[in-house]
């Protein structure tokens, strides 16, 4: 497998584009006073190699150490959006923290654009944007423009180069009418806008984006992605990193995505690729009202891979066997016994069931 990642990593160097390495110097960022030895053109805005993270938990006695990142090492070209699909608990997040410089690794090296962020770590930092989720990383005391107007200090921003940026943010973002309001009056939506807001203040080459729509209503979700493709990466060239358990979201976005649990990278591939690559075989969706026993449906004949959750008091049942026809009655009968039927459909493979089918893990299951 290691072999594999190393011929990924190698295979897709290019020739660096000092176009867009200079303009890291030009423009918004000039207030922000680079050497023009500081970046190198590169062929990746992002390079890991072999990162592992530990973590101590338990009293002095008993201490024990649990692996968080497992040797992790991929590279993101220039440009890309690029996709960390995995369980809750599966390394994503303490990845992340690690390229934001906020974690220092055990083991390994992680550079951007050519620069390594322990060595480099205020130049790093300026070319880095972060965006969390679940996290208070706003002053709730203070109003949105406030907020942007500290963070800017802290970055050194001169005071027209502030104003303009600040202001073309709100604009992007649909907060104009929000901007002096007091950020706890903000609903979850309009609190996720303005973190996004700080995460581009400073106009970074890299964003890194861990769940940025987890606990988002619908609406707001669906924002947040859009902007993010279409805005940010398309029209903006941004390479960003996009950590998610959300199989549609990374579907949607990403121009590759790697499949990590338990702290490891299992492989690294385009969506269609994926998708291509499983095994064809015909799954069954189904949705019913009512606690359903799966061990049953396992047992029926040609059935290979069941997977089960529960949202609002319905269960979602992804059935995969290789002749769906005929276990359809056998199916109902068993279904019908414990739950009602809402629905029952032949579907395509998706990113889930990839995933699944490479790691024997649902993307529901707790790391």
């Amino acid at each position: 497998m290691s072999n594999n990642l190393e011929e990924n990593i190698d295979g897709r160097a290019t020739a660096g584009d000092t176009s867009r390495t200079d303009s890291l110097l030009t423009g918004e960022n000039s207030h922000l006073n680079f050497p023009q030895s500081v970046f190198r053109p590169t062929p990746n805005a992002i390079e890991i190699k072999n990162v592992t993270k530990h973590y101590k938990k338990g009293n002095f006695l008993r201490r024990q150490k649990t692996t968080a990142v497992d040797g992790v090492s991929f590279a993101i070209e220039e440009g890309e959006l690029f996709g960390l699909l995995g369980p809750n608990g599966a390394g994503k997040t303490t990845l992340v923290r690690c390229i934001s410089t906020l974690l220092i690794p055990d083991q390994g090296e992680i550079t951007i654009f050519g620069k390594n962020i322990f060595r480099h770590p205020l130049v790093v930092r300026r070319q880095l944007g972060l965006l969390t989720s679940g996290e208070r990383t706003l002053y709730w005391k203070l109003s949105g423009r406030d907020n942007l107007n500290y963070f800017a200090a802290l970055y050194g921003m001169e005071r027209k180069v502030k104003e303009r940026r600040i202001g073309f943010l709100f604009e992007l973002l649909g907060l104009n009418d929000f901007a002096d309001e007091r950020v706890e009056r903000y609903s979850s939506g309009m609190r996720q806008k303005l973190s996004l807001a700080l995460a581009l203040l400073h106009d970074p080459k890299v964003l890194l984006f861990d769940e940025p729509t987890l606990g988002l209503d619908p609406q707001f979700a669906r924002f947040i992605r859009g902007f993010i493709r279409e805005e940010l990466n398309r029209k903006q060239g941004k390479t960003i990193l996009l950590t998610t358990h959300y199989m549609d979201e990374a579907d949607e976005l990403c121009d590759r995505i790697a499949f990590i649990t338990a702290g490891r990278i299992v492989q690294i591939n385009t969506p269609a690729y994926y998708k291509r690559e499983i095994p064809h075989k015909e799954i069954i969706g189904v949705r019913v009202a009512g606690r359903i026993d799966v061990e049953p449906i396992r047992r029926l004949a040609t059935v290979e891979q069941v997977s089960a959750h529960s949202q609002d008091g319905v269960w979602q049942l992804r059935i995969r066997t290789g002749k769906g026809e005929g276990i359809l009655a056998d199916l109902i009968e068993l279904l019908r016994r414990e739950a009602k039927i809402l629905s029952i459909n032949l579907e395509e493979p998706t990113l889930e069931d990839v995933f699944i089918y490479i790691t024997g893990r649902s993307l529901r299951d707790e790391g």
